[in-house]
């Protein structure tokens, strides 16, 4: 039982809360039962696992455990003190794991019939990448590409708004250009969202090979994607504000496509 937050190990791992840490190591934290549980399905490699029984939520965590165990990692366990010094989280479920980081290049993408890929350029904030990657894993997308990043995929923060998808689907990053090319290399159609499109995305047609791009709020995507884009799109807005969080305006252009796929096999 680690009782001291002076504890080595509990030092390190706090390190890792740190960008600059967890380049220079290749690891990260994963916290949390259902993101752990999703770390170990994608095949994510865990080096440690802090475990606090006192905070747990439920029953399952003790097979999740045992599972983890099964592959030679071993359990440190946790007061319920030092483990919320650990936690970066305002209500704590007693789980969190060092892990090693994956990186995947635009190659590993596999290109399926009539794939459907979101490109997310520049976006700063956490959270918002994190909700992305969950709302293309509820939208059935084949991949995430992240464009010349503001954010660490691997913050915790993205980990946690993903809620562990970040792991259930290939997760690449790219420069612009070469995200481009790979997708017209593939005669994929790519679709920039803007305020300042004529044709509104209900209005696009989004059931064959689709990339949707999308980038912050305050700067949208740049002349790359602007220029390039095979049709630009927007959402309406009647209200005061011209544009919705970046994070929302994905979610609505991602079920778009799977309206439109949907009506099709009808």
């Amino acid at each position: 039982m680690i009782t001291s937050r002076q504890n080595p190990q509990i030092k390190e791992a706090l390190t890792l809360q740190d960008r600059r840490a967890r380049d220079e190591s290749g690891l990260f934290l994963i916290e949390g039962f259902r993101e752990v549980t999703r770390a170990v399905k994608g095949g994510v490699v865990l080096q440690k696992l802090f475990v606090c029984p006192a905070l747990f939520l439920g029953e399952n965590e003790k097979a999740l455990i045992e599972q983890i165990e099964s592959t030679g990692t071993d359990p440190l366990f946790c007061s319920e003190e030092v483990f919320r010094k650990l936690s970066y989280r305002d209500r704590p479920d007693g789980l969190i794991a060092v892990a090693v980081q994956m990186h995947f290049e635009l190659g590993s993408l596999k290109v399926k019939d009539s794939p459907f890929f979101i490109v997310a350029e520049g976006i700063e904030k956490p959270g918002n990448l994190g909700s992305i990657l969950r709302s293309a894993d509820g939208a059935g997308a084949h991949g995430v590409i992240v464009c010349d990043r503001c954010t660490d995929i691997y913050n915790p923060n993205v980990v946690r708004a993903s809620v562990g998808t970040l792991f259930t689907q290939p997760v690449v990053e790219a420069t612009g250009p070469d995200a481009y090319n790979f997708l017209k290399r593939h005669k994929i159609q790519v679709v920039a969202a803007t305020p300042s499109a004529k044709t509104l995305y209900t209005e696009a047609s989004l059931a064959g090979a689709v990339a949707l791009v999308v980038g912050t709020e305050q700067l949208g995507l740049t002349e790359l994607w602007m220029h390039a884009a095979d049709i630009q799109v927007a959402i309406p807005m009647r209200g005061v504000a011209d544009s919705l969080n970046v994070a929302t305006a994905a979610t609505l252009l991602m079920y778009e496509v799977v309206r439109q796929r949907n009506h099709l096999l009808r």
